[in-house]
């Protein structure tokens, strides 16, 4: 028998802006294929510089999946009093809170509100709005690496998905 959507009625999070899901910790923005192109027509950029510049890999799921980098204090490569790529920023970002393993069950979502403190305040996010960021996180898999790929240059036509 399935677990019972504990969200049914929504739930309250209004983001408080305070940057804690983008610095100070270490963790991983992993890109999916859409993010890539959003965010290289957002910065003007070509494949291999952005990839250079803002990219680091790390294991994922049997694979290698590409992440962006981190300054050495943990903090987002685009956060600069706030994210300097918000209307291109990665699908991870603009579904937060929403994700799996946070709405699994109430007690996932009581503990991620340690960390957070937009969750359980603000106004009632509608169950249609939390399972639309569930669907997009969900669509949006993070881009692997071909097997035997060069991990210094990965094919861009594989990676864009062209």
């Amino acid at each position: 028998m399935a677990s019972e959507i504990f969200w049914v009625g929504g739930l309250p999070f209004e983001c408080s802006r305070c940057s804690a899901c983008c610095r100070h910790e270490p963790g991983l923005v992993l890109l999916s294929r859409e993010d890539l192109r959003r965010l290289l027509s957002h910065l003007g950029l070509d494949f291999k510089t952005f990839y250079a510049k803002y990219c680091r890999l790390t294991p994922y799921g049997g694979g290698i999946a590409i992440s962006l980098r981190e300054t050495k204090e943990y903090d987002c490569i685009f956060w600069k009093d706030g994210c300097s790529v918000y209307h291109a920023r990665p699908v991870q970002c603009r579904t937060y809170p929403f994700w799996p393993g946070v709405v699994d069950s109430r007690t996932d979502w009581v503990r991620e509100g340690r960390r957070c403190p937009g969750i359980g305040r603000g106004r009632i996010r509608p169950r249609a709005e939390i399972e639309e960021a569930l669907w997009e996180y969900r669509r949006n898999s993070p881009v692997l690496l071909a097997a035997g790929a060069d991990p210094e240059f990965p094919d861009e036509d594989s990676i864009l998905g062209r």
